[in-house]
């Protein structure tokens, strides 16, 4: 596939030609000024890993999920000031009942000029749950009623609690009452998609040719490992808020190379930013550089099916090695603060106040405890240190200059604190995210930000049937507590059960947190309406470039 390459509107003059002639004839004078077309605003960033899909039902990660958070567009979406107001849907009402949601649909249209209609999202809702597409983020849809059981074989197709009640009219129903359901609305996996075209194309989303989308861009090329470039959808119902005229995604995995370009003028926003240059941004009071909240934390998977690692007593000294104060400071230097458990501060408990400290801190670091526990764990799993270190087993990473320094770091404390030798293994983002689905790793790096906001968008994550629980860590209590926070709207049992649960989550330690994320970013003084959301990668829907 030949890149299409966005070209700057060049300046073009207007020429006037003066008539002369002989004897007293005046010249003639231009009937209209000389005329400048406007240069296209295209911003230009990097998305630093290649997606794996462009699907919204197979997407899984934010390298995916920045794109179609610019090319589709849910029932809701979050407005400018990051709160979630009506998208596609232009009002909805919710029944007594408090499950059943009837969304009425505004007059809006694809990029290829078809109308979205209610059928499009009853489609794309119910593909998501289709067993057979395999989608990971199937279990979002679980919400719906009898979606789990669609997804497993026990329900029919017609069961699953979404339908098109007319083009413009969606009725949905869930399994229980859901606060959070409307945030749910405005992810990604809950896009609509074209009916139309993805029946008539299963490989609909590999080729800009065939991609259609309703959202405030369209994409018009995809240079795989090079660049995605997406173009203003004039059909979009707000396109005139829409003042981009394009972006441009480069994929560039190398943070340093791509802060390189920043610095050179090759781009107008990015992140993320190394941690060394962030240090040096705060400490010379930077305008540019602006450190944004985030709904999300910084974690090690540790893979319980392999030995040692399925020892919990191996897991916990391991974590408990790590000096993630140090981390902060010395390395990712972003006003990231060290984990206190799996939940990261941001979200609110039963009286309205910060979950977090309502938990307390779970993680403790302790090089006495550490090690003691460490041999008592590699005792009871028949093996010596020796036999450890002669394991060679590996920290997977992809890449990324703070993921590697992080990394090394660690590597580190485990050697000086416990006599641990562990190597270090760099992949691309998405080769480490299908070796963790295989389970083809012994420790890996991950990371998580909340899909909505609600602790339970972190605890479910390690239910023994998770499609992230890449840990494949099975507690049947763990599983219990969870279930249950979610068949109850007693916000003082869901709470409650959420604690429990987490506190269980890291005395069997399946995961070591490392921190909990801030986002620093920077975009140059020209480049304004930008906009992120607690939980999601910053928005340029209304973003202007003005040089």
């Amino acid at each position: 596939m030949k890149k299409k390459v966005l070209l700057l509107a060049s300046i073009v003059m207007t020429a006037a030609f003066v008539a002369t002639a002989c004897g007293t004839s005046a010249p003639t004078t231009p009937t209209t000024a000389p005329t400048t077309p406007a240069v296209e605003k295209i911003l230009r960033t990097n998305n630093s890993s290649e997606p794996g899909s462009l699907d919204p039902a197979l997407a899984q990660g934010t390298h995916e999920s920045w794109v179609l958070d610019h090319t589709f567009e849910g029932l809701m979406k979050r407005s400018k000031e990051g709160l979630i107001v009506e998208g596609i849907a232009s009002k909805y009402t919710l029944a007594d009942d408090n499950v059943t949601y009837t969304f009425t649909l505004r007059d809006a249209k694809w990029s290829n000029g078809d109308k979205v209609t209610a059928q499009d999202f009853e489609f794309a809702w119910k593909r998501v749950l289709d067993p057979n597409l395999k989608a990971e983020y199937a279990y979002q849809m679980f919400y719906l009623k009898n979606g789990a059981k669609y997804n497993s074989g026990e329900a029919k197709l017609e069961d699953v609690g979404v339908k098109a009640l007319d083009e413009k009219t969606l009725q949905v129903v869930l399994e229980s009452p859901t606060a959070y359901f409307l945030e749910m609305a405005a992810f990604y996996t809950y896009y609509p998609v074209n009916k139309k075209v993805v029946e008539a194309n299963a490989d609909w989303a590999k080729d800009p040719k065939n991609y259609v989308s309703n959202g405030p861009f369209k994409l018009t090329d995809w240079v795989h490992n090079a660049s995605i470039t997406l173009e203003k959808n004039d059909n979009y119902y707000d396109a005139a808020s829409v003042k981009l005229d394009g972006i441009e995604f480069a994929i560039l995995e190398d943070a340093t190379t791509a802060w390189q370009k920043y610095e050179g003028g090759e781009f107008d926003f990015l992140t993320p930013i190394p941690g060394s240059v962030v240090g040096q941004l705060k400490a010379s009071a930077s305008k540019e550089l602006i450190i944004g909240t985030d709904l999300a934390t910084y974690y090690y998977n540790f893979n319980s099916k392999r030995a040692p690692f399925d020892n919990a007593k191996v897991r916990r000294g391991l974590s408990m090695a790590i000096d993630r104060k140090t981390i902060v400071e010395k390395i990712t230097q972003g006003g990231q603060t060290p984990a206190e458990g799996v939940v990261p501060f941001g979200m609110f408990d039963e009286n309205g106040k910060e979950y977090r400290t309502g938990v307390g801190n779970l993680i403790k670091y302790d090089l006495t405890e550490a090690k003691k526990i460490f041999e008592e764990g590699l005792k009871e799993a028949g093996m010596t240190l020796e036999q450890f270190n002669a394991k060679g087993f590996k920290l997977l990473y992809n890449t990324s200059e703070t993921h590697k320094k992080i990394a090394e770091a660690v590597q580190n404390m485990w050697k000086v604190n416990l006599g641990v030798e562990i190597g270090l293994e760099n992949v691309e983002f998405q080769v480490k995210l299908d070796r963790e689905k295989a389970g083809d790793y012994d420790i890996s790096r991950a990371g998580w930000i909340g899909d909505y906001g609600d602790p339970m968008t972190f605890v479910d994550l390690w239910e023994s049937k998770s499609s992230f629980n890449d840990a494949k860590f099975s507690n049947a209590e763990y599983d219990k507590l969870v279930a249950e926070s979610k068949a109850t709207v007693d916000q003082k049992i869901r709470m409650e059960n959420m604690r429990k649960a987490e506190k269980i989550l890291m005395e069997a330690m399946p995961i070591a947190p490392i921190y909990f994320y801030t986002q620093p970013y920077v975009q140059k003084p020209y480049v304004t309406g930008i906009f992120k959301p607690i939980n999601r990668y910053p928005y340029f829907t209304y973003a202007d470039i003005n040089k």
